[in-house]
């Protein structure tokens, strides 16, 4: 089982593997309210959501559920408002014994985490399950229909499904999904705010690494990105010979091989976790640590999101933290997954499509050349942002009926 497995860099599930059988430990408190936030990018998006929900419910206990390690560690940063647990694999036994254990009151859902026997077990227990966050991209959908006997049986198991856009509650319309549980509350990864501690984190790493030289960062690669970016690196430093690249991969698995990759690019590289001086050689600065990135992207001047350079395998990454930094975006061609942010930031001049390394090139060229076009356009990111905030208030305003009463 491939979530048993110890990888190089995660964190272990250890002793706590019994977990993914429904063998939970006891609870503190009593009658939770269930949040599934699968891995780390729900995890982050659902925290300003989950402390309104304590806020509003305040006698209420709280359980996070997460299939991952990184997902648990985004969730420990919780643990004075919630407890976290291990989600339970998808066979019916193992879901009873888990909700014979927690007694969970409600079951919260982020983004399309749909599991047959999960639901119809939760549901035919009485729980209500709201699908909170909700996207359902056209690729989704169309897989979906080739199962649309599936999709019925699960669908009858939601109370609500809260969508971020009007394309999603539109596909989840025509999949069977009735008007009256639709409900269009926004993307809760518009309600991000930047902690002041990030922002000063940022700007002490900007000094480390030099406050005057140009500095872009390539966030969250893949395997297949790399090589492209360092390409794209190579030439700006014939036009910016003192410019600097922050690169992170996405899985810190990759951390080592992408390390020795710079090196056989002749980069001089330092590395977050060397905590080596940079000094003004330093060509590639690699971010190998977890839990980072808001203090990455705050310390460099533009930013590159990956995830949007091999096809349709990964989609895209969000692009919204850095975007709440003000920082201009660069993206490649493959978005699918955040087509309606990428066409907004598009439309309001905060982000740029390339094509090609070349394209990556040129256009960082363009804007560490043109100060007040690239402050500008992390002006222009930010006002994207500000203007779609209030989805954590229409959500919760949403699930009152489904939060119920103990």
């Amino acid at each position: 089982m491939s979530l048993l497995r110890k990888k190089e860099g995660k964190p272990s599930v250890g002793k706590r593997w019994i977990e993914y059988f429904g063998i939970t430990p006891k609870l503190s408190g009593s009658q939770p309210i269930w949040i599934h936030t699968v891995s780390v990018g729900e995890t982050i998006a659902a925290i300003p959501l989950i402390q309104a929900i304590k806020n509003k419910y305040p006698e209420r206990s709280i359980l996070i559920t997460t299939t991952t390690t990184t997902g648990a560690e985004q969730a420990k940063k919780l643990s004075d408002i919630a407890e976290h647990r291990y989600m339970p694999v998808d066979f019916s036994w193992c879901i009873r014994g888990f909700i014979k254990r927690v007694k969970p009151s409600c079951m919260l859902i982020m983004e399309t985490e749909l599991w047959p026997n999960t639901l119809n077990t939760a549901s035919n227990s009485g729980i209500p399950i709201a699908l909170i966050n909700a996207r359902l991209s056209e690729r989704s959908s169309k897989r979906y229909k080739k199962f649309q006997s599936v999709f019925n049986l699960m669908s009858q198991s939601l109370n609500q499904v809260l969508c971020q856009h009007s394309d999603d509650a539109d596909r989840f319309n025509q999949l069977g999904i009735t008007a009256n549980k639709l409900t269009v509350t926004g993307s809760l990864k518009f309600d991000i705010s930047i902690h002041s501690n990030i922002t000063h984190k940022g700007k002490e790493l900007r000094k480390q690494l030099g406050t005057k030289r140009p500095i872009w960062i390539a966030a969250s690669t893949h395997e297949g990105e790399d090589e492209i970016i360092y390409k794209a690196h190579q030439d700006l430093l014939k036009e910016i010979p003192d410019a600097l690249l922050i690169l992170v991969p996405r899985h810190p698995e990759r951390f080592a091989s992408v390390a020795k990759q710079a090196l056989e690019y002749d980069f001089k590289v330092v590395s977050r976790t060397e905590r080596a001086a940079v000094s003004a050689d330093t060509q590639v600065y690699l971010g190998d640590t977890m839990g980072e990135m808001l203090t990455l992207i705050s310390a460099a001047d533009v930013c590159f999101m990956a995830g949007s350079l091999i096809g349709d395998k990964v989609g895209g990454h969000n692009m919204l933290e850095p975007a709440a930094l003000e920082k201009p975006i660069l993206n490649g061609p493959s978005f699918f997954n955040f087509k309606d942010i990428t066409h907004q930031l598009i439309q309001e001049q905060a982000l740029i499509i390339c094509q090609s390394e070349n394209e990556i090139t040129d256009n960082l060229v363009q804007l560490f050349k043109d100060s007040t076009s690239r402050i500008q356009m992390g002006k222009n990111a930010y006002q994207v942002v500000a203007q779609n905030q209030g989805a954590v208030a229409k959500t919760l305003d949403a699930l009152s009926s489904v939060i119920t009463k103990q």
